[in-house]
């Protein structure tokens, strides 16, 4: 299904209870932001028997209610949502500033990643953080933030085996994309630096700080700064800093991505 100005919309039946919103087949920033634009509309629609929607790099899987509604009911109905949810996107968007402390124990990978890169530590790490990236989608473990787009120079393959455990906050690098880990995971993404900033923590209101479709700009910081933040991070503070106004939660869909 083809909408005007827009991309091609695919529907999916995903099991007796979901369906899968296809809007392209591939990691592109124009497409993420129909995902999202479109994620909201759902949200703000109110379907009936709509009971979550999980929006990706370039599809939404909505669950629902089978006694509720159905495959053809709710296609129907998305599908005219499509152009309603065509602009308006840029006031959903939030950005945060993050800080990180670059290489050392914070970034064991920093020297081997900048040296396969052709730079220094400090010139990769300078421009990891001058880039302000995209959070494409939260998935994997709860919280876990997916960032474009990396500078091409910056690319890194993943290691050939994951280590058993990185820890939460790590700042990481995998092919094309950079990334920020939300707890204690087993992987395979190339460390370079760690925030204090906890991104999903069961005793804030909003348990996922980050959400679909936020800016994220990098901070570096020194390692007693770290230890700071980390201590008031410990005693619930957000300790992230958001730059721009933050919309109204009622209007704004999110949920977790699949990898």
């Amino acid at each position: 299904m083809d909408r005007e100005g827009g991309p091609a919309i695919r529907f999916l039946p995903a099991g007796g209870d979901a369906l899968v919103v296809e809007l392209g087949d591939r990691i592109d920033a124009g497409i993420n932001d129909a995902v999202h634009a479109l994620d909201r509309a759902i949200g703000q629609a109110g379907l009936p028997g709509v009971l979550e929607t999980t929006p990706s790099y370039r599809s939404i899987l909505v669950s629902y209610d089978p006694l509720a509604t159905g495959f053809a009911a709710l296609r129907e109905r998305i599908a005219g949502l499509a152009p309603e949810a065509s602009g308006g996107l840029a006031a959903a968007r939030r950005i945060w500033q993050i800080p990180v402390a670059y290489g050392g124990a914070f970034g064991v990978d920093l020297e081997a990643v900048a040296r396969d890169c052709g730079l220094g530590a400090e010139a990769f790490a300078a421009q990891h953080s001058a880039t302000e990236y995209r959070v494409y989608m939260l998935g994997f473990a709860p919280g876990f933030a997916y960032l474009g787009d990396l500078p091409r120079r910056l690319h890194a393959s993943r290691w050939p085996e994951p280590r058993p455990v990185i820890p939460s906050g790590s700042v990481s690098i995998g092919g094309a994309q950079s990334a920020i880990s939300s707890v204690d995971m087993p992987s395979a993404w190339r460390l370079i630096g760690r925030t204090p900033v906890r991104l999903f923590d069961l005793q804030r209101p909003e348990a996922f700080l980050l959400r679909p479709g936020d800016r994220v700009r990098l901070r570096p910081i020194g390692a007693p700064e770290f230890d700071e933040l980390a201590q008031a991070a410990a005693r619930g503070e957000t300790v992230a800093v958001l730059e721009s106004p933050a919309p109204d939660p009622a209007e704004t869909a999110s949920g977790q991505g699949a990898p």
